[in-house]
């Protein structure tokens, strides 16, 4: 069965890609345009619809731009009863014991609801703001030392470490996580296939069109086959999806309003100088043109034009959508990790339209979510 996951709008939430009022809302704090703040009220209201729906977990975010992800998410526990946390934060700015202990304790206050995502890639501007000058080949041989660590904390037998990065004595954690959080990492260049190849428990991709996708899987299953292991396969994108084609696209389209092209050239550039393979493939999808966002079947890569990470859309119908998801299910996508503008809104079109399609063809059920906080 397929799991289907959201996104948490830690950074702020809004009905167009760049909101005319996002920047200031974000130095005031407060609401401009159609911004809407990531407060503790409006976090907790998604996390709430997202949990009456059925979803899996919220992915959430990691990085200045955003709330602290472990705080954030620890302060929606209460308010939702089945809910998984997907935590996104970066090795180079946590122990790897720490993390352990915090995992473990996760673990314990939620009822198992915790959901690790591995951050390796970073702009520089970025990794400097938080002290981290290492290269990306540095920051993925620290990613490897850092999962061995982790994991090592978690074998119930004090763990020894040695090593580029870290160097750790009877490393252990109070109690063992119950049971160890789930593990996501995504990444697209060679360094961070063996990451994952060797340490982590779900690879994520970008939503590209699906023959790239399989050509990742078939890459990735391949390296883990190597380390005599096996990976499951995610993807992360957005989704527009609505009774009819016509909808959707008027909605996508939408997204784009205020956007000028001088506008998107600077996006583009600030995008393009980031060093990520990832985001590199992305942008080469569209070469930055308003003519050629359709990169596929019902996928639109309108938001790769000015916002870095996933910057593709599932858009269409909700048979469309369906049949879109079932083909990158065919080629090994267990897990997709969405989201839309704004995310309650986008989150009941695709529960109530989609997901019931997906029912229908035997790739999920939601019985046992809905019921669970019936």
């Amino acid at each position: 069965m397929l799991k289907i996951h959201w996104f948490l709008p830690t950074g702020g939430d809004a009905r167009r890609l760049l909101d005319d009022g996002a920047s200031q809302a974000n130095r005031a704090g407060t609401r401009a345009g159609s911004f809407r703040a990531p407060t503790l009220e409006y976090l907790s209201s998604v996390a709430r619809v997202v949990d009456g729906l059925g979803y899996e977990s919220v992915l959430t975010p990691t990085g200045s731009q955003c709330e602290d992800a472990w705080v954030a998410t620890a302060a929606l526990l209460s308010g939702t009863s089945r809910l998984k946390y997907m935590v996104a934060f970066r090795p180079s700015q946590l122990s790897p014991v720490l993390a352990a202990q915090m995992a473990a304790t996760y673990q314990r206050v939620s009822g198992g609801r915790l959901l690790l995502n591995v951050v390796t890639g970073s702009p520089d501007a970025e990794a400097h703001r938080y002290g981290d000058w290492y290269d990306k080949d540095q920051r993925y041989r620290q990613t490897g030392e850092f999962l061995a660590v982790m994991r090592g904390a978690w074998s119930g037998t004090p763990f020894d470490f040695q090593g580029e990065f870290f160097t750790v004595e009877k490393a252990a954690t109070r109690y063992l996580p119950d049971p160890p959080p789930t593990v996501y990492f995504g990444g697209s260049s060679d360094q961070a296939a063996r990451v994952a190849a060797k340490y982590v428990d779900v690879y994520l991709t970008w939503g590209e069109p699906v023959e790239a996708v399989k050509e990742k899987i078939d890459r990735l299953r391949a390296l883990a086959a190597e380390e005599g292991r096996t990976l499951r396969f995610g993807i992360r994108m957005h989704v527009i999806a609505r009774p009819d084609a016509d909808s959707a696209w008027r909605q996508a389209e939408s997204l784009l309003d205020g956007l000028s092209d001088d506008v998107i050239a600077k996006a583009q550039a600030t995008l393009r100088g980031r060093g990520s393979e990832g985001q590199r493939r992305l942008l080469d999808l569209t070469g930055g043109s308003r003519d050629k966002l359709v990169v596929a079947p019902n996928l639109w890569a309108g938001v790769s034009l000015v916002r870095g990470g996933a910057g593709t859309a599932l858009v269409g119908s909700y048979t469309e959508v369906a049949d879109r998801m079932q083909e990158y299910r065919s080629v090994g996508i267990e897990e997709f990790v969405l989201g839309g503008y704004p995310h309650i809104e986008e989150a009941y079109w695709f529960a109530e339209g989609v997901m019931p399609e997906l029912e229908s063809r035997g790739l999920l059920s939601r019985a046992d979510k809905l019921s669970s906080v019936a």
